[in-house]
């Protein structure tokens, strides 16, 4: 009995313990099962707070898109009002296309008129520069016959000596025949010098007949030294009777410049008469030619005793008609003239006059280019 019932208090204790096992067992299983549970609900958390991480993504995105279309719709805005504001100004600009184009075709017309005034205009002009010209040229002729008045008297004196001379060698030609002298070498001698005093004096009248005629308008390569020559042999026998001692210093170079020889021969006269009344009551009397050649210009200088130009008439001596000499000694033209030609050579003329020192006129003339420098014969 005593074996049954501890038997028995073993199978109960036995079924306790089973029972009490399967109560662990199904509560760490409960457990178990909770556990999963809870970390999928982290892991549900964690998915749900990415979730709402890339919603607040989404809306901020959204938001940034909402901001961008506004701005988007503004800028629409105000392009489709820019818009208005080119067409109607193209509409404005159409107008006054037409409104251009009406005034264009009046313009044009207005133009043919005014360019047929022009035409008239520029042909009185020409006509006008054309008697201008001849009045100049006439200028310069009228200045040249008075120099040639001038100079009447020393070319008389030049032209009486080879003709005595040719009377004195055909004279004792002539007598030589008359005495019935058969030397013949010695008739022919005379008569040789006899006609070298005609070819003398043709060569003064040549001379005189090439000056006074109108100088022609073309240039041509001429040695300044000749020139020079050639104006001093007219003005030689007037510088001589008054005295006046004359000085050329041309220096080894031979300047050759483009010009009229003819029209440069009445500038120096013109400044070499100048200089011969400048001195006329200077105690000593004396004028000084010289010149200087750099590499694209010649330098000339007519210097004179005399006793100077007024103080503040120097810029006024070039000017038509103003002299400083008495009524009736001067026109007033030469110095004009002389400037004139200058300018037209491309050569500039202006005057030196310290007081009480005498005046000295400079000329500048560009030297022919090299391959113009054949000088004509003179």
């Amino acid at each position: 009995m005593a074996t049954s019932a501890v038997m028995t208090e073993d199978a109960v204790a036995a079924t306790a313990e089973s029972q009490f096992r399967a109560q662990v067992e199904t509560l760490e299983r409960r457990l178990r099962e909770r556990d999963e549970q809870r970390r999928a609900m982290l892991h549900i958390m964690g998915d749900l707070n990415e979730s709402n991480k890339r919603l607040a993504n989404q809306r901020k995105a959204m938001l940034h898109i909402l901001a961008d279309y506004e701005q988007d719709r503004r800028r629409l805005a105000r392009q489709t009002d820019r818009l208005d504001n080119s067409r109607r100004a193209v509409l404005h600009i159409l107008q006054d296309s037409h409104k251009d184009k009406l005034r264009l075709e009046a313009t044009r017309k207005a133009m043919i008129h005014i360019m047929g005034d022009l035409r008239e205009t520029t042909a009185e002009i020409q006509r006008r520069e054309k008697e201008l010209r001849d009045k100049q040229e006439q200028l310069v002729q009228a200045g040249k016959l008075a120099t040639l008045g001038e100079l009447t008297t020393g070319v008389a004196h030049e032209l009486n000596n080879p003709l005595n001379n040719i009377g004195l060698f055909v004279g004792n030609a002539i007598d030589l025949i008359e005495h019935g002298l058969t030397d013949e070498e010695q008739i022919i001698r005379q008569l040789r010098h006899a006609t070298q005093q005609v070819g003398k004096a043709t060569e003064i009248i040549t001379h005189l007949r090439t000056f006074g005629r109108a100088a022609p308008v073309s240039r041509e390569p001429i040695a300044l030294r000749q020139v020079i020559e050639r104006a001093l042999a007219l003005m030689r026998e007037q510088l001589r009777l008054r005295g006046i001692d004359v000085v050329v210093e041309l220096g080894s170079r031979e300047p050759v410049v483009l010009g009229n020889p003819i029209q440069l021969e009445q500038v120096f006269i013109n400044l070499l008469t100048n200089a011969r009344d400048a001195v006329a009551n200077s105690p000593r009397k004396a004028i000084r030619i010289s010149a200087s050649v750099d590499s694209e210009a010649v330098e000339l200088a007519f210097a004179d005793t005399g006793h100077g130009i007024p103080t503040g008439l120097e810029r006024r001596i070039f000017d038509p008609f103003f002299t400083t000499k008495e009524v009736g000694k001067g026109t007033g033209l030469g110095l004009s003239i002389t400037y004139g030609i200058i300018k037209e050579h491309g050569g500039t003329i202006s005057v030196v006059s310290p007081s009480g020192v005498g005046a000295t006129f400079v000329i500048r003339l560009p030297l022919a280019s090299p391959d113009t420098q054949k000088i004509s014969p003179p």
